[in-house]
């Protein structure tokens, strides 16, 4: 049995030290799955495993604690990065300013609520205090990227003698979580909203971004102009987006091509985007009903998924697809979401691309695009690895700031996070094929997750005890709780009585300004459309930067 102990004690060998990580973070994952009050903790309990360990004595050479909690951290920041990169700039559309402005306003006031907490109820003379308060704060606002770079700093600051912050984040975070959905709720009551009225507005006003949403319809042409006209002239004439994919013409249908000439009684199938609908019926003719079934030449729709990296970045215009392959593409679904075939639109590796014409040719297109699953199915790792180490150097450029004794730096988590956002939205005009399946960016994003977890529990666990019960715990808690919900108040009633959101885009600003998914899912339970995800979407790119940001500046300007 002396193997068995060996294996357990032994903290210099590699099979202990895997034991260890593997036993942590299996133990907290599964009781992260349980409730209390419907609420649950999730992957953020490994913490509290690893600190259970660290307590028991069970630990591992700092050195190699250190470098699996930042690999930890540059892969999870990484990963998010390369998930919100696509949607990170058209989150400041229409009302997307606004719900980023109110975030931002969220997240500066969580830092000024931790420091009033610090002078209010903290010794100020105490080196440790001002930085337990950062990690009070970030266990508040339940984001563990802005606890990693928050460590990061205070090691720049104060090397090896950095303060654990991991404690006083273990102590604000459970209360963090129930305090920003009960948060929310008191706004519903402070504003005197009604369920019932929130969900009928957003049904009158579930009109999606008419710009870009595709509207299909069949029209007869009556414009005495257009008789004679070719298809090209009539675009260029009208100046509206649209493709027409089918024409039925002396009872024959087939697929025209910028030469095509209209005549009148012929009958068009058009997508177009939802806001130039009504200009292009009113110009052509009115809207008709075709059975596009029966035909006398045969043509199919079919949706084709781009993986050749080769069309990576390339424009729909640029590929020729009507006057090359004699097809028409009428739609991109990108992300979920579709859009309109514009000539502009860059394909990227992902995407589904909707495809009318001879079964044939369709098929030729579909090799000119990949459709092929199984080339998805891999990660591009190149892309992952190549982007980290830009990040890493990006990260470690130092920027001299007058006042402070030690430069500046994005670090292992700021700088790997902003590149992985390029790369995510520009990384096809360098040829970088970003494309990773939710599967695999979920999967990737949680090991570097629980790594990171785990190793900061591990090595706080040997002073977490005297810290917490000993210390200034409670403290912790309240001055936490406070940190969570006083902003929240306060930015949901402004955004309500001032900016007159809908109460449920503002549940999801909320859950997406604390970068906190449970709340997220509360807002799910009790709304049926999908205004708490748009507003969690919308300001969680930036709220997220902004959280790993503040935490190192605030760390080097206050601690510095």
């Amino acid at each position: 049995m002396e193997w068995l102990l060996n294996l357990f004690t032994n903290s210099e060998s590699v099979a202990h030290i895997a034991m260890l990580y593997a036993i942590v973070i299996a133990l907290g994952v599964l009781l992260g799955k349980i409730k209390f009050g419907g609420i649950s903790l999730g992957v953020t309990f490994v913490l509290f495993a690893g600190i259970l360990a660290g307590h028991l004595g069970m630990t591992a050479p700092t050195d190699i604690l250190t470098f699996v909690q930042d690999f930890g951290l540059i892969l999870f920041v990484f990963m998010i990065g390369l998930q919100v990169g696509p949607g990170f700039f058209e989150s400041f559309g229409e009302g997307g300013i606004q719900l980023n402005l109110l975030a931002m306003g969220a997240i500066l006031l969580n830092v000024a609520v931790m420091f009033a907490c610090y002078f209010i109820f903290f010794d100020t003379s105490s080196p440790v205090n001002l930085p337990m308060m950062i990690g009070t704060m970030y266990g508040a606002v339940t984001n563990t990227p802005g606890l990693g770079a928050a460590n990061e700093a205070l090691s720049t600051v104060f090397g090896s003698n950095a303060p654990m912050i991991a404690s006083g984040y273990a102590c604000a975070y459970p209360l963090g979580v129930m305090g920003i959905i009960g948060a929310t709720i008191l706004i519903r009551y402070i504003c005197k909203v009604k369920l019932d009225n929130e969900e009928k507005a957003l049904e009158e006003a579930s009109k999606t971004n008419a710009a870009v949403k595709p509207h299909m319809m069949s029209i007869q042409v009556e414009n005495q102009y257009l008789a004679g006209r070719t298809l090209l002239e009539v675009h260029d004439f009208l100046k509206r987006d649209f493709v027409c994919s089918r024409i039925l013409h002396d009872g024959h249908v087939s697929i025209p091509n910028r030469d095509t000439v209209f005549e009148l009684g012929d009958k068009l199938f058009i997508v177009c985007p939802e806001a130039d609908a009504e200009a292009i019926v009113a110009f052509i003719g009115h809207e008709v009903e075709v059975d596009w079934q029966e035909q006398d030449m045969p043509l199919v729709s079919k949706r084709i998924l781009v993986t050749r990296s080769s069309v990576n970045g390339k424009t729909l215009g640029a590929m020729h697809f009507s006057s090359v392959y004699g097809v028409n593409v009428t739609r991109v679904t990108r992300q979920g979401m579709e859009l309109f075939a514009s000539p502009s639109l860059a394909l990227q590796v992902g995407d589904r691309v909707m495809v009318v014409g001879p079964e044939d040719l369709v098929n030729r297109v579909a090799d000119k695009l990949g459709n092929s699953v199984r080339r998805l199915d891999a990660p591009n790792i190149a892309t992952i690895f190549i982007g980290i180490i830009v990040g890493i150097i990006f990260g470690s450029l130092p920027v001299a700031v007058p006042g402070i004794p030690v430069p500046v730096k994005l670090g292992i988590a700021g700088g790997p996070l902003i590149i992985a956002i390029l790369i995510g939205r520009y990384g096809y005009k360098i040829h970088l094929v970003t494309y990773t399946t939710t599967s695999a960016n979920l999967m990737l994003r949680e090991i570097g997750l629980v790594l990171f977890l785990a190793s900061v529990g591990i090595k706080a666990g040997a002073t977490f005890w005297d810290t917490v019960v000993a210390g200034d715990g409670v403290k912790y808690v309240y001055t936490g709780f406070l940190i969570t919900i006083i902003p929240i108040l306060i930015i949901g009633v402004v955004a309500r009585l001032k900016f007159k959101f809908n109460y449920f885009t503002i549940m999801g600003m909320i859950a997406g300004t604390y970068t906190d998914p449970p709340a997220l899912a509360y807002a799910n339970s009790v709304c049926s459309k999908e205004a708490p995800a748009v507003g969690y979407s919308t300001v969680y790119p930036l709220s997220m930067f902004l959280r790993i940001l503040t935490a190192q500046l605030v760390v080097l300007f206050a601690c510095g």
